[in-house]
């Protein structure tokens, strides 16, 4: 059976990359775009996990399947962590990608080379249609802000992110690499886990060595 999930997103970039790791799996991926009675949820949480169980939680109750919610956040050590939970308002309620990556480069604009280390960090958490709790996870991916923009796939903060192994900005990776390294990706990856087991769980015979 293919069981629908409600990603909790309007994000497109965000929706792209979700059903592009998880295209594999026996669901059908749906988003809020799908949904117009879907509400609003206010990120209010102390935690990138916090904020992703609430929206996981009140999207499922709303609408009644199982929900996938992930937050995530850039956080550069210059800045003690900023934007961090802050990172999609950085600039201001009405911010913009382009505005908050012009106003990460000012605010480094003094910081050399070597004190400009950041990493993205995302959290994923998949709830069933009362909003119960069936598998979170966590992936981060290390690199440093550069000064100038690279790239022009991806989204976000992307284009000034270095992924050092590679000498490349997450924007210039293309998908094929980014949905490999990123921080969603090894959370999804994690989570992809948790939804195989689940999925065993619920047909012990796919998994069964007794030959009776």
């Amino acid at each position: 059976m293919t069981r629908e999930i409600v990603i909790a997103s309007r994000n497109k970039g965000k929706i792209v990359e979700i059903r592009q790791i998880l295209a594999d799996l026996p669901v059908k991926l749906t988003s809020l775009h799908d949904y117009a009675t879907a509400p609003d949820v206010v990120e209010d949480g102390a935690t990138y996990a916090e904020n992703a169980r609430k929206k996981a939680v009140v999207i499922a109750r709303a609408l009644g399947r199982w929900t996938l919610a992930d937050d995530s956040g850039l956080e550069v050590d210059a800045l003690g962590g900023r934007p961090g939970m802050r990172s999609a308002r950085y600039s201001g309620p009405k911010a913009t990608d382009a505005s908050n990556n012009e106003k990460l480069l000012r605010e480094l604009a003094s910081v050399p080379d070597e004190g400009r280390g950041a990493r993205y960090r995302a959290v994923v958490v998949l709830v069933d249609e009362r909003g119960d709790i069936l598998v979170e996870a966590e992936g981060t991916c290390e690199g440093m802000i550069g000064r100038e923009y690279r790239g022009t796939a991806g989204f976000g903060y992307d284009p000034l992110f270095l992924v050092p192994e590679f000498g490349r900005t997450m924007a210039e990776l293309g998908l094929e690499i980014k949905n490999k390294i990123s921080h969603r990706a090894r959370a999804l990856f994690r989570l992809r886990e948790g939804l195989l087991g689940l999925e065993d769980a619920e047909n012990p015979e796919k998994t069964s060595n007794d030959p009776r």
